[in-house]
């Protein structure tokens, strides 16, 4: 077993590959499960040794690699706090919000030939929680879109108007309609721990889904 801290062996990005891979993976399967779009843009694929679905709409997947790779450089600086993906209604009210908690040791205790397999081992675990989600969520509305929101620490918020990692994708502050919702009800999905990152997965869910917020 070796400890290493963070700077070694650019684990930071080793993390940051990982995370994004499986983040790709985690908000196909969420707009698949939560029905954001119609179901007939997925195909079934296999990662991480168990079946996801993907979607096959060009525009779309832009979208989330576009988000994905600008995600990409805060998580290996360890400047991310959470990334949200957060489903709305009509009126771009939050219905639900699919808060990915992400957190990495200072110090890495590492055996390298089992990491990346336990690793693995985990986020299939989170996956599998995603694709039967629905058991404990309430229906949303029809006609519901979908955003992603990054949390940064302090550090990272003054310098996020000066990177802009995708040329016409520049970060942006939320609207705050997007990111309030009143009296949530906090569902727990899946917690990970790992040698190399902490994950914790949780819903916020609109109380009534049929009704607006008046914040």
């Amino acid at each position: 077993m070796t400890t290493l801290t963070r700077q070694d062996l650019n684990f930071g990005q080793v993390v940051a590959d990982i995370l994004c891979e499986f983040l790709e993976v985690a908000i196909h399967l969420i707009l698949y499960v939560r029905e954001v779009y119609p179901s007939g843009i997925f195909q079934k694929r296999k990662k991480y040794n168990v079946p996801v679905q993907m979607s096959c709409h060009p525009e779309l997947n832009q979208y989330i690699q576009d988000t994905l790779q600008c995600v990409k450089p805060l998580i290996e600086k360890n400047e991310a706090e959470k990334v949200v993906v957060v489903i709305m209604d009509k009126e771009h009210h939050p219905v639900e919000r699919f808060v990915f908690e992400i957190s990495q040791p200072p110090l890495l205790s590492i055996s390298s030939e089992t990491l990346l397999s336990h690793v693995e081992q985990l986020l299939r675990a989170v996956i599998l929680k995603i694709s039967v989600c629905d058991a404990v969520l309430d229906n949303n509305p029809p006609g519901c879109t979908f955003t992603v929101l990054v949390y940064t620490r302090e550090s990272a918020t003054r310098n996020m108007e000066k990177v802009q990692v995708i040329k016409d994708f520049p970060w942006i502050v939320a609207d705050e309609q997007e990111v309030l919702m009143q009296e949530p009800r906090l569902i727990p999905l899946k917690t990970m721990t790992s040698d190399i990152v902490k994950m914790q997965l949780y819903v916020e869910e609109r109380a009534h889904k049929g009704q607006q917020n008046t914040a």
